[in-house]
């Protein structure tokens, strides 16, 4: 339950916060750096941008302060001399503040020298954690997000790292979090540039097989298992540029959906892009959760 707290509503001093640990992977991200592909720089970000933001707009930070992006909770931070107000969104974790559970989906004070935990998420993946005035790390390329594919950015965060907060701007915004839609595993997908290497058995076959998410799956891609599927046409494509929610097929025949770090450029076919709208569920996908893509 959540306690009354005493807490400025903005305009307070920045402060720090201290990680004690971060879980499997916590990563700073924040709305990405686009228009570096011709560096060969992918955009990066958030997995899911909805809800990084929603989790800024609850503690009054604007569209660019960054936030925690963490992976299967366990994430323990301890303030410095100056409180902040925090939310967490995404992934349904349990959040301590000093031993007390507090709410996820709303804004949370977090006093000076107190700890906030994230406990593990009974499902999905990947929580997104907000702290009034931002993650002030310096950026890179224009943002202060992870790119783990490029390397580009904050490092992921480790024990005894140090983070600097901004100032708060405004106080706790008054959002109604609706509830998640449910999801049954559907992904839309539409033909990509290259579906005649499919075919339409093939096609047909990539809509009909009952995938589930592989373990080598991250924020570069997003890979499939199930049965391959066999292409129809020899030989490699030179490399060429492709997108967020592109769906290559390689070589073995189990397609791979291509995330936030994606590479800028890749020489196996394109055959499908999954819907932009869809590809943050991809973020909360664990592997063997079923997938099945749906022709849109």
């Amino acid at each position: 339950m959540t306690g009354a707290v005493t807490a400025p509503a903005a305009g307070g001093p920045a402060g720090h916060v201290e990680v004690l640990d971060p879980g499997p992977l916590t990563l700073v991200q924040d709305r990405g750096r686009p228009g570096h592909a011709h560096l060969g720089v992918p955009r990066a970000g958030a997995l899911d941008p909805a809800a990084a933001a929603l989790a800024g707009r609850l503690v009054g930070n604007g569209p660019d302060d960054a936030v925690l992006e963490v992976l299967l909770g366990g994430l323990v931070l301890r303030w410095g001399p100056v409180g902040a107000w925090v939310a967490v969104t995404g992934a349904p974790v349990t959040v301590w503040v000093g031993g007390r559970a507090r709410s996820t989906g709303r804004a949370e004070w977090v006093p000076a020298g107190a700890t906030l935990r994230l406990g593990p998420p009974p499902v999905g993946l990947r929580s997104w954690v907000a702290v009034s005035g931002g993650i002030a790390v310096d950026p890179v390329l224009g943002s202060r997000s992870r790119d783990t594919l490029a390397g580009v950015g904050p490092a992921p965060l480790a024990p005894g790292d140090v983070l600097p907060l901004g100032p708060r701007q405004a106080p706790p915004a008054p959002v109604v979090v609706p509830p998640g839609p449910a999801y049954d595993g559907a992904l839309g997908v539409s033909a990509g540039p290259r579906a005649d290497w499919l075919g339409r058995a093939g096609w047909e076959r990539l809509l009909a097989t009952p995938w589930r998410v592989g373990a080598g799956s991250d924020r570069v891609g997003l890979r499939l298992e199930g049965e391959p599927l066999a292409r129809a046409r020899e030989g490699e494509l030179a490399s060429e540029g492709v997108v967020l929610g592109a769906v290559q097929l390689p070589p073995d025949g189990r397609p791979v959906v291509f995330l936030a770090d994606h590479p800028t450029t890749g020489g196996y076919p394109v055959v499908a892009v999954v819907v932009a709208e869809h590809v943050a569920r991809c973020a909360q996908l664990r592997p063997g959760d079923p997938v099945r893509l749906v022709a849109r």
